[in-house]
């Protein structure tokens, strides 16, 4: 597994607010590959992204509410869908709990979710329409 994170996503409780204070307040541009209801924005070589928190607890499949959700998630995404499983398999084995094995998902993707020691949520993903450059870093469309 490469020490590398690719992806921090935020849960927000209002997404247009959210938005705005990202493109308008701090003066952000969000990249091409946003949508309706997720946005996402070129930080170097890290991506941050905001999503309407239910809809982030439910893609991690966690309660939104009482369990401790934080509302955020750490991602690495991998090169094929290959690497994730075995990603997935290594956080496992050193103690992680898979909270979402590896399946494809509605965005056309291969995701899973595992809980660290200290209860922080990582997707792994394989995300066959982002490029990864030269030194594993995602790069948007602007």
């Amino acid at each position: 597994m490469r020490q590398k994170l690719t992806l921090i996503t935020l849960g927000v409780r209002d997404f247009q607010r959210a938005l705005q204070f990202y493109e308008q307040g701090l003066g952000w541009k969000k990249s091409t590959a946003s949508q309706d209801n997720v946005a996402f924005f070129q930080l170097g070589g890290i991506v941050l992204s905001i999503y309407p928190w239910d809809l982030l607890a439910e893609d991690a499949q966690v309660p939104a509410a009482g369990s401790g959700f934080r509302g955020i998630t750490l991602a690495y995404n991998t090169k094929d869908r290959a690497e994730a499983d075995a990603v997935l398999k290594k956080a496992e084995a050193a103690g992680a709990v898979i909270i979402k094995p590896a399946v494809e998902v509605f965005w056309g993707g291969y995701s899973g979710y595992f809980r660290d020691p200290d209860g922080h949520l990582f997707e792994v993903a394989h995300n066959p329409f982002w490029e990864m450059n030269e030194r594993d870093e995602l790069v948007l469309p602007q």
